[in-house]
């Protein structure tokens, strides 16, 4: 089965600035808009927001 734009890959980087980044797939139809995910930033050692970046 081929994968198609609809769950495209996005990079989710840390805003805590250090760099870190986790890489996820989201449905464009369901999250039009930049996602928001609360994960862990091991570089920072606590739990941070990471926003996807295009």
């Amino acid at each position: 089965m081929a994968r198609n734009e609809l769950r495209p890959v996005v990079k989710l980087r840390s805003t805590a600035g250090t760099g870190y980044t986790y890489v996820t797939r989201k449905n464009r139809r369901n999250d039009p808009d930049r996602m928001t995910l609360r994960k862990f930033d091991p570089v920072a050692g606590r739990h941070v927001d990471f926003r996807e970046e295009r």
